[in-house]
């Protein structure tokens, strides 16, 4: 089958590798046809270095886990899905075993095999053997592009859940890359009614004004005092931080109100930095972060397949598996006008 393949840092090829054999397959085990793959921070990442932290390529590996496809042969036990059926794929397969799985907190599991982290390959090619228990029908309606999207969305419906966002709250986001996007309308679609939205693109900050939310240009405002003023001084009741930024970090905790809420999201460039503790503990904000995500996958589907969130308009380049090269210097080196390529990898 055909699969994108990267062998360094740079070096990434279209070539033929060994079909997954549906005659191997566990008991619930199914094989899916790949339709649609969303292009991630982290395969760009990937990319662009051969590595992320402690994880690097050290032997050629498939990219690729936000993901979607039709279900083509299936394993003696399966009966979640079926054959011919549309599903969403979770990337994230936990032991199922210990106290994290257990507790419904999966995403903590030590032992998870994630797509796309070496030594796992990951879904641009043609065919994945995937359990069942981690594959989600997709509902009439909803495309197979959308379906890939449902990854990214987790985590913003994962960060909405973390910040316990209530109805009739006011919800700063910083950074309005996919996740931030993706983050608003599910703030928006957990009750929020006022959201204030950062970031230093203007194409990004367009959408987010599109989505709902006021839209603020970091770089010509001073984003604390702007929270401020927008609240008449109290703050807002949750902060959500995608960025990754150090200075977004830091402000975040400014940007609160009293007894308000912090969601750390994105990855900063460095792990040890100045944080403001004391105004922390003084006006006791609850500061907590995501982690992929557990238990959202569910939720994400019934919310596209609602309305009550729009993924199409967050699409910014389509390539087919044979111009994948291209999709991903593209999101390399004009990062500004990227928010969410999607490689068509069937269809």
């Amino acid at each position: 089958m055909k699969a994108a393949v990267l062998y360094a840092a740079r070096d990434m090829r279209v070539e033929s590798v060994p079909w997954p054999n549906a005659g191997d397959l566990g008991p619930r085990e199914c094989l899916v046809r790949i339709h649609s793959v969303g292009v991630c921070g982290s395969d760009v990442h990937y990319y662009e270095h051969g590595r992320i932290g402690k994880f690097v390529v050290e032997q050629p590996l498939i990219l690729g886990h936000e993901c979607s496809g039709t279900v083509e042969a299936v394993g003696s036990d399966v009966s979640r899905v079926r054959v011919g059926e549309r599903v969403a794929i979770e990337p994230g397969i936990p032991c199922r075993r210990c106290a994290h799985c257990r507790s419904g907190r999966y995403n903590l599991c030590p032992e998870v095999v994630f797509m796309a982290t070496p030594p796992v390959h990951g879904s641009l090619c043609e065919l994945v053997v995937h359990p069942d228990d981690f594959l989600y029908p997709l509902p009439e309606g909803v495309s197979f592009e959308e379906g890939a999207m449902v990854e990214p969305l987790a985590v913003g419906v994962h960060a909405a859940r973390r910040a316990e966002i209530e109805p009739g709250d006011s919800v700063v986001i910083l950074g309005c890359g996919a996740i931030g996007l993706l983050a608003l309308q599910a703030a928006s679609a957990a009750g929020a009614t006022r959201i204030i939205a950062f970031d230093q693109v203007e194409n990004r900050l367009a959408l987010a004004a599109a989505l709902g939310a006021e839209a603020i240009g970091s770089r010509a405002a001073d984003p604390v005092a702007a929270v401020a003023e927008a609240t008449g001084g109290r703050g807002a009741d949750v902060v959500i931080e995608t960025a990754g930024a150090v200075a977004t970090t830091q402000a975040a905790v400014r940007m609160a109100r009293v007894g308000g809420r912090v969601c750390l999201v994105g990855l900063p460039p460095e792990s040890v930095f100045p944080l403001d503790v004391m105004s922390i503990l003084n006006r006791e904000l609850d500061v907590t972060s995501v982690f992929r995500y557990a238990n959202c996958f569910g939720r994400c589907l019934d919310l596209v397949a609602s309305g009550k969130v729009s993924l199409a308009p967050l699409v910014t380049g389509r390539y087919p598996l044979e111009s994948v090269v291209d999709a991903f210097e593209f999101a390399s080196t004009r990062k500004a006008e990227c928010v969410k390529i999607v490689i068509q990898v069937a269809g």
